[in-house]
């Protein structure tokens, strides 16, 4: 069968900062390779609609499978979704991804019979059983598959994150993917899933507070195999386990490999392993994004982090003396005042690190959804990309974008403004003389992406597709099992699985 597996357009804060490569989709297209389907990968971060369309006429995929991790694609996705049935009626269009795991039934009712299923949950255990069942009135009882007729039993967790290493070949323009000055810049996945339980965060109900880990000669094989001189993790929470950090790092240092690699992780991770963080600062490591998410207690309870500021802030000293270069975010929340906004600028503009804000936003499959969503201020699915604000916020919503804008851009200027490009003109340079140019453009960019009047104006804009709040009232948390997409195991494990 011929499969084509589409990733859509950028979101508002990649058009900036990074590109990455849709790592998910590569390792879907290998377990369907494995299938003896024949499958491409079409990354509309990097094409256009007209080449998808080009595609179709091409290729005359037999399925289409469109990837949706973000929220704020969907719009496109289910507008995509109906002209392919227009152009090729007798196609299978179906999608898959982190967000549309958490809203099938409702992507169903959008596309009008456009879609012909979604699945939840990982892709490779469910992709290949999906496209053997087409036409089959099994495929509505496959684990994982939401059709119109209702959904069917929890999907499997793969059981071996070894299996189906990303199929790279298929995805084109590779030097496109990058992120800041790791330019051009691939993606690895050593572990799947986090422990922890964040209330903003859907990472911990999509896996079911599972978390599993390739073996490190799998790990190492597949950085082995990068072309590209930089790698970001993309694991949810780095070196959990630090044992399994040294594991790979052996494995790595023993075949020679030589990369500078981009990971997250938690404060209170680093400070318990800091030992495995160093000894892979030595391996390459050169960047380090921590999710502080908030400055004082109060923040941080409410958002669940379960850590202190004082750990945050030794956390933070802890990365200087590795000589980590470090990324951090604050959650800016929508009740905000000027004075709040200024206290967070006097404080990141008093540290080195790098300070992102990302607006709060309750998310399908997050705690906060069942309890904020109730006072959602738009039911417009492109405004969920954590830049926009979907709750009401205390300043009047122009005023509190131009503090928003404002902040954002005395921070950039501290780190990419003319100044502080003179202090990395060499290697700028050697980025140019590459050919590189992703990390050189996104520097004269922030203007027209980050600008008040734009992401006021957004909220103005038509909702063609409007979102389906959760049901049930309530300000209670909810319970663990109304939000997770894959089930946890009675044993607490699901093949390689386990709680760290």
């Amino acid at each position: 069968m011929r499969v084509l597996l589409v990733h859509p357009s950028p979101l508002l804060y990649s058009e900036i900062y990074l590109r990455l490569e849709p790592l998910g989709l590569e390792r879907v297209a290998a377990a369907l390779r494995a299938a003896r389907h024949d499958v491409r990968v079409l990354d509309l971060q990097i094409f256009g609609h007209r080449e998808y369309f080009r595609e179709l006429e091409t290729f005359r995929p037999d399925a289409v499978g469109f990837s949706l991790n973000y929220l704020a694609n969907v719009p496109e996705v289910v507008d995509l979704a109906i002209e392919t049935k227009r152009r090729r009626p007798r196609c299978f269009v179906f999608t898959g991804g982190h967000s549309g795991s958490f809203i099938g039934p409702e992507l169903l009712d959008h596309a009008r019979g456009a879609l012909d299923c979604a699945v939840r949950g990982e892709g490779e255990a469910s992709a290949p059983r999906l496209l053997e069942a087409i036409g089959d009135p099994k495929l509505e009882t496959l684990p994982g598959v939401v059709t119109r007729h209702g959904l069917g039993p929890a999907p499997p967790l793969l059981d071996d994150l070894d299996r189906f290493p990303p199929a790279r070949d298929l995805t084109r323009r590779r030097r496109k993917y990058f992120i800041g000055v790791l330019d051009p810049c691939a993606s690895a996945e050593f572990t799947r899933g986090c422990p922890w339980d964040c209330s903003f965060c859907s990472a911990w109900t999509f896996y079911g507070r599972s978390y599993r880990k390739a073996s490190p000669e799998a790990a190492a094989e597949d950085v082995a195999r990068i072309t590209e001189p930089n790698v970001f993790l993309v694991d949810d929470v780095a070196f959990v386990q630090a044992e399994h950090g040294y594991a790979i790092g052996r494995e790595i240092e023993r075949r020679g490999i030589r990369k500078e690699y981009y990971l997250e992780t938690r404060c209170d991770v680093l400070l318990k392993n800091r030992e495995v963080f160093a000894y892979w600062r030595r391996l390459g490591l050169h960047y380090m994004f921590l999710g502080v998410e908030a400055l004082d207690a109060e923040g941080l309870r409410l958002h669940r982090k379960r850590v202190t500021p004082n750990e945050n802030l030794r956390a933070l000293e802890v990365a200087r003396e590795l000589g980590l270069t470090v990324a951090i975010n604050i959650i800016a929340d929508p009740d905000w005042d000027e004075r709040r906004f200024a206290v967070v600028r006097e404080w990141a503009m008093s540290v080195p690190e790098i300070v992102h804000l990302t607006v709060g936003t309750p998310y399908p499959g997050t705690e906060t959804w069942m309890t904020e969503s109730r006072r959602l201020a738009t039911l417009d699915y492109r405004l969920f990309d954590v830049q926009h604000a979907v709750l009401p916020t205390r300043l009047p919503l122009r005023r509190f974008y131009e503090e928003l804008v404002k902040t954002q851009a005395i921070l950039s200027r501290k780190h990419l403004g003319v100044a502080a490009i003179r202090q990395t003109a060499s290697l700028a340079l050697g980025l140019l003389l590459r050919g590189q140019t992703n990390f050189l453009r996104s520097i004269w960019k922030f203007s027209r992406v980050y600008n008040a009047e734009r992401q006021y104006g957004d909220h103005q804009r038509p909702v063609t597709y409007p979102m389906r709040p959760p049901q049930a009232p309530g300000s209670a948390r909810p319970r663990p099992a109304q939000l997770y997409v894959h089930v946890p195991s009675s044993s607490g494990r699901a093949g390689r699985a386990e709680h760290a």
